[in-house]
């Protein structure tokens, strides 16, 4: 998106922007690739899965594009300012990542395989920033949705990390946290499936190459 010049520091909550009780803009009903609708309440036996991997225009698209994913939306999620924007995500006072939230048949996708499409889509090691795109909101993280998530979260982050490290890289900086308590606030519509309506647009999404081990993180209920 921008490259910003200063270091990086998150907000504590007395910093960050308050906000607004309701959302400044209208988000769109239904997703411009699967058809189905952006927000819930969603159809009974799909599963909700939150995953912060830099800029969500490209991570977005690297979702929506695996067969068993119902819909997804972008966000921000993980701060403190209530209905943010798009400006006040980028300029670090609100403490959000920039968000996918994806919903998925579980007979169809796992969640663990999820996780391996989210660790092998960006470099998890970087800290505040993705390649050139630098700022808190694009660090790494995933937001979970039951303690079977949670679980199957670490343990893929544990597994991960011992194939990164035997490639030569460093610590992963990724947040694995509950999603209850950090309500995901969807983006703007223009944000919305940014790259089906700009195919040329940009993506900073970028893996380090490194696969990540199959059949680590297998999630029961």
């Amino acid at each position: 998106m921008f490259l910003n010049s200063r270091t990086p520091q998150l907000p504590t909550p007395e910093q960050a922007l308050r906000g607004r009780p309701v959302p400044g803009f209208t988000v769109p009903s239904r997703h411009t690739v699967l058809g189905n609708p952006l927000v819930g309440p969603y159809p009974e036996g799909l599963e909700v899965a939150d995953f912060a991997l830099g800029c969500f225009w490209g991570a977005e698209r690297k979702f929506w594009q695996t067969e068993g994913v119902w819909t997804t939306l972008v966000g921000y999620q993980g701060g403190y300012t209530e209905n943010p924007t798009y400006e006040e995500a980028c300029s670090g006072l609100t403490g959000h990542t920039e968000a996918v939230r994806v919903v998925f048949d579980p007979a169809v996708v796992t969640y663990g395989e999820l996780l391996k499409l989210f660790w092998e889509s960006h470099n998890p090691t970087q800290g505040f920033r993705q390649g050139n795109d630098v700022g808190t909101q694009y660090r790494s993280a995933i937001y979970t949705h039951s303690p079977a998530q949670a679980a199957a979260a670490d343990a893929s982050r544990e597994a991960y990390q011992k194939v990164l490290t035997a490639a030569g890289h460093k610590e992963i900086t990724t947040e694995i946290l509950p999603a209850e308590g950090r309500p995901f606030w969807p983006a703007e519509a223009y944000h919305q499936q940014y790259l089906d309506k700009n195919p040329d647009g940009y993506c900073g999404i970028g893996g380090t190459g490194v696969s990540c081990p199959i059949g680590v993180a297998p999630v029961e209920g």
